[in-house]
C-alpha cells in the first residue's frame, strides 16, 4: 500500500530543478576533464582506458550480482538444512535429503536402458545430517533412491536402499563413496524389479502366503530376510534323539543368527552369515512365526484328476500328516528293492521317516490316489537348507505308468514358484525310472556318484513356470 501511494504522489518541482542542476554539473565537469586531459601528449589513450576501465567494472558488477541473486535463503535463525535419522523414515524424504544436492556437472538423468538396480545397506550415526551425507553422495554419481527403509540400533541405524544407478558405476567406487559419506559395514548386491514393492505390501502378502499354507513359513522367513540358509529342527529326532537346545518362546538374535519356536515343537534356525540380523527383522520374523502359530496346521485341500494312458483316473493332491496312515499301509505293499532305492538305507526304518516328510514345516507332499482312495503314490519337495531335494515313491504295481514323471514335473513347478535355483535328487544308478523321470525335465542336468549313489541336480534358473494346477491355485 505505501509503495502505490508513492507511485501516485506528484513529483515537486523543486526536485526537478536540483535534478537538472545537477545534470548541467556533471556536464561542465565532465568537458573540463576532457579538455584538460584530451590536451596533454597522451590524453586519447588516457581517456580510452578510462572507459575501458568503466566498462570492465560494470561488467563485474552484473556477473556478480547474477550470482548471487540465486542463492537458497537461509533458514531461520541462520543455521543449515541437515536431515536426521529421528525425522527421516521413508523414500519421500529421503528425496527430499536428494533435493538439497546441486550438482551441474552432473549432467541430465539417465534413461531407463542405461540404469540398474542395487539394494544397499549401510550403518551410520544416527546424528542430524547422516542420512543428508549419504543422500548427497548418491547425487553426485547420478543416483536415484527409490525407496528407503531404516533399522534402528543400539549404536548407529542401518540404511537399507533400493537404487537405480547408472550401468556404468562400478561397486567399488559406489562402496568408496558410501564410506566417505560416514558409512560403515556396506552391503550392496543386484536387484530386479520384484523389489520395487514396498516393504508394507510386501509383508502382507507373504503373511497371506503364510496363511493359506503351513509350508510357506520357510519360503515367506527366506523372502523377508534376503539370501539365507533356515533349518527346521524338530522337537525329537527320527532317530528318537533330541534335536538340540530349543528356542525359547519369545525367540533369541545373536547378530548373524535367529532362533525361534516352531509352532509344530522345535526350532526354527536362520542364518546369514554375510549380514548381521537387525532388530526390526528380527521382530518382523517373530510376528511371521506367531501368525502361522495361530492358524494352527492348515494345507489347500483342492484336488486334481488326471487319467492314465490306460484310462484309470488317479487324483493328485497336497498331503500332510493326516495321511500318515495311509502312506504306512502303502509302504507295506512296496517291495524292499522299491523301498531301498528310495530311502538309500535298512527299510525297517522307512516308517519312521514319513512323520518328518509329511511335515508341511519341511516342505511339501503331494500324493497320488486311486478313484477307490488308496495311495499309490507320494512326491516330496524338501527345503534342505538353501537347497531343495526331489524324492518319488511310486508302488510297484502302479510303476511304469507316467505316474513319476507327472509328479516330477509338478514338485518342479513349485520348486520354481518358490524361487528355487535347482533341485536335487538322490538316488542310485540303477534306478532307471529316476534317471529318466529327471531327464524328462528337458532341464541342465548335474551328475555326480559316490560309492555308488547318484546325486542329480537340476538348474531351474531359465526354466519356465508352467500353469498351476487347481490345487495350488487355490488361495494365491
Amino acid at each position: 500500500m505505501t509503495s502505490a501511494k508513492s507511485a501516485r504522489r506528484p513529483h515537486h518541482w523543486r526536485r526537478d530543478l536540483i535534478e537538472l542542476a545537477a545534470l548541467f554539473t556533471a556536464v561542465a565537469v565532465a568537458d573540463a576533464i576532457a579538455n584538460m586531459i584530451g590536451h596533454q601528449p597522451d590524453g586519447p589513450y588516457l581517456l580510452i582506458a578510462s572507459a575501458l576501465a568503466l566498462v570492465a567494472t560494470a561488467a563485474f558488477h552484473t556477473w556478480w550480482a547474477r550470482r548471487h541473486s540465486h542463492a537458497p535463503p537461509p533458514t531461520a535463525g541462520g543455521h543449515s538444512v541437515g536431515l536426521s535419522h529421528h525425522t527421516v523414515t521413508d523414500n519421500a524424504a529421503a528425496t527430499a535429503a536428494a533435493a538439497l544436492v546441486t550438482t551441474p556437472a552432473a549432467g541430465p538423468a539417465p534413461s531407463d536402458e542405461d540404469t540398474v538396480l542395487w539394494r544397499m545397506r549401510t550403518t551410520v550415526r544416527d546424528a542430524p545430517g547422516s542420512l543428508a551425507a549419504l543422500c548427497i553422495a548418491l547425487a553426485r554419481h547420478r543416483i536415484d533412491i527409490l525407496t528407503l527403509q531404516t533399522h534402528p540400533l543400539a549404536q548407529g541405524t542401518v540404511d537399507e536402499f533400493l537404487l537405480r544407478a547408472p550401468v556404468s558405476l562400478q561397486v567399488r567406487e559406489l562402496s568408496r563413496a558410501i564410506s566417505a559419506a560416514g558409512g560403515s559395514s556396506t552391503w550392496i548386491e543386484r536387484a530386479d524389479a520384484h523389489d520395487l514393492v514396498d516393504a508394507p505390501t510386501r509383508i502382507l502378502g507373504l503373511a497371506t502366503r503364510t496363511a493359506l499354507d503351513a509350508a510357506e513359513l520357510p519360503l515367506a522367513l527366506r523372502q523377508l530376510l534376503g539370501r539365507c540358509t533356515i533349518h527346521s529342527l524338530p522337537a525329537v529326532s527320527i532317530t528318537g534323539r533330541a534335536a538340540g537346545e530349543s528356542a525359547p518362546v519369545e525367540g533369541m538374535l545373536e547378530e548373524t543368527v535367529m532362533r525361534l519356536r516352531d509352532p509344530s515343537g522345535g526350532a526354527i534356525t536362520i542364518e546369514r552369515p554375510y549380514l548381521p540380523f537387525t532388530p526390526t527383522e528380527f521382530a518382523r520374523a517373530r510376528a511371521l512365526v506367531e501368525l502361522d502359530a495361530r492358524l494352527g496346521p492348515r494345507v489347500p485341500r483342492s484336488e486334481h484328476v488326471l487319467t492314465l494312458p490306460e484310462g484309470n483316473e488317479i487324483t493328485v493332491r497336497r498331503a500332510d500328516r493326516s495321511d500318515l496312515a495311509a502312506a504306512r499301509a502303502m509302504h507295506d505293499r512296496c517291495s524292499e528293492q522299491t523301498l531301498r532305492l528310495r530311502y538309500h538305507g535298512p527299510v525297517r526304518d522307512a516308517d519312521r521317516y514319513l512323520d518328518h516328510l509329511l511335515s508341511p514345516r519341511f516342505g511339501r507332499t503331494l500324493a497320488v490316489q486311486t478313484a477307490s482312495g488308496r495311495l499309490v503314490a507320494l512326491g516330496h519337495l524338501l527345503w534342505d537348507g538353501d537347497e531343495t531335494e526331489v524324492a518319488l515313491l511310486v508302488e510297484d504295481d502302479w510303476q511304469r505308468r507316467g505316474i513319476g514323471s507327472e509328479l516330477l514335473g509338478r514338485l518342479v513347478t513349485l520348486a520354481v514358484e518358490a524361487g528355487c535355483e535347482s533341485v536335487y535328487a538322490v538316488t542310485q544308478a540303477s534306478n532307471t525310472g529316476m534317471v529318466a523321470a529327471m531327464r524328462s525335465l528337458e532341464l541342465p542336468l548335474d551328475y555326480q556318484i559316490e560309492e555308488g549313489t547318484l546325486v542329480i541336480t537340476a538348474r531351474l534358473d531359465a526354466t519356465p513356470v508352467r500353469s498351476l494346477p487347481p490345487y495350488e491355485q487355490a488361495g494365491r
